[in-house]
């Protein structure tokens, strides 16, 4: 126990001592910046994001402004890639019931025949048919 104690005072004295070794030292020496420095340059950095934050609607709003057209056309041919993959997924999901695809394929040889029978045979009904078509182009046109 009084090792122990011995060893404590010893680093006591020696850990006192090397304080007052500091205590002298020539304060003529160049310091350490404050610390609040770096907190200004994060606070520099945060201003300018949201600087450019707050102007992001106006620069997306510019930018839609001048690429409208081509922006536009890019959207509408996505979705047409995306409305024909789902349309053949459709489509090679019911070529996957039995029975199902030669049903359709019969649906569809007498609805062509009807047609045919019914607008393509005769002037007269073909006449009709080009002014049915004709109608309803001028609906959709508004001419």
């Amino acid at each position: 126990m009084e090792t122990e104690q011995q060893q404590l005072e010893s680093i006591n004295t020696s850990l006192s001592q090397g304080a007052l070794a500091l205590e002298g030292v020539d304060t003529n020496l160049p310091m350490l910046p404050p610390a609040s420095e770096p907190e200004s340059q994060w606070q520099q950095i945060s201003k300018q994001v949201s600087q450019f934050l707050e102007k992001l609607p106006e620069y997306l709003g510019s930018f839609f402004q001048d690429y409208k057209q081509p922006l536009i056309t890019v959207a509408l041919i996505l979705a047409a890639i995306v409305t024909a993959k789902l349309v053949l997924a459709l489509l090679d999901a019911i070529n996957g019931i039995p029975l199902l695809s030669p049903l359709f394929e019969l649906v569809g040889i007498g609805y062509a025949s009807w047609f045919i029978f019914r607008y393509l045979l005769k002037v007269s009904t073909r006449q009709e048919l080009t002014n049915e078509i004709q109608s309803l182009k001028n609906q959709f046109v508004g001419d």
